[in-house]
């Protein structure tokens, strides 16, 4: 932002850069130890009183019988939304669509960007973690797969609000664990013969073709913020 480059540029070769910094990290670090990463932590167990309950104990098992840092994203989520319409949450919006108006009434544009971008890393960064220490319990390079594009069409398909992100990533989790089903557990019956006959690579590559349909039919109904990714340039006196 200070210096003026393009952003999405900018993004792109931190990108490829993170890539080789943690394939090269992997190799000097991970690889000669030979245990493949720190294991899994492990998840939250709830009490039988709880998960016994009729109706709702199988959906609060589902939901909080998991590691520390998924049963986060929850409260992340609902902090986030309450903050979407607080003051910080309204002079984000504002440097986002509009940094000069922002400006003229004393909002410190560069300092709440900084601030907010390196809290959006922080958020990127758990997700990381998730995966390297919940989800499967050791590194290898390249295991995002792009998830991270997953989740700017997520974001977009929420219409940039921390809710309507949330329902996107549900979307394309749900999809993505129907491979995972069908591997696991198919129906049974027709269906079930009929999803087996599919190849799993079809599965395996049906939320990237969701994400493309998704992002081709809702990226001109989801308008981003006027000046996002667009360096603000601060007038100076006259």
């Amino acid at each position: 932002m200070t210096v003026r480059a393009d952003q999405i540029i900018a993004g792109t070769i931190l990108n490829i850069a993170a890539f080789g910094v943690t394939g090269y990290l992997n190799r000097l670090v991970i690889n000669p130890s030979g245990r493949g990463g720190a294991g899994v932590i492990p998840s939250f167990a709830l009490p039988d009183s709880v998960t016994t309950l009729p109706v709702v104990g199988p959906v609060i098992a589902m939901f909080f019988e998991q590691g520390p840092i998924a049963m986060s994203v929850l409260f992340i989520v609902i902090g986030l939304q309450v903050l979407f319409f607080s003051r910080w949450g309204l002079r984000t919006r504002a440097v986002g669509e509009h940094p000069r108006a922002a400006d003229t009434v004393g909002i410190d544009v560069f300092g709440l960007r900084y601030r907010n971008v390196i809290a959006g890393c922080a958020l990127a960064g758990l997700a990381g973690a998730y995966l390297t220490l919940e989800s499967t319990g050791s590194f290898q390079n390249g295991m995002t797969g792009g998830r991270g594009f997953i989740a700017l069409a997520a974001m977009i398909f929420g219409r940039w609000t921390p809710i309507g992100a949330f329902g996107g990533a549900l979307l394309f989790g749900t999809i993505t664990a129907l491979g995972v089903m069908v591997n696991v557990r198919p129906p049974d019956g027709d269906l079930g013969t009929v999803m087996r006959s599919v190849p799993s690579l079809w599965y395996a590559a049906l939320p990237y073709l969701v994400t493309i349909i998704i992002l081709a039919g809702f990226v001109g109904r989801s308008r981003p913020p006027g000046a996002d990714g667009i360096p603000y340039v601060k007038e100076g006196p006259a």
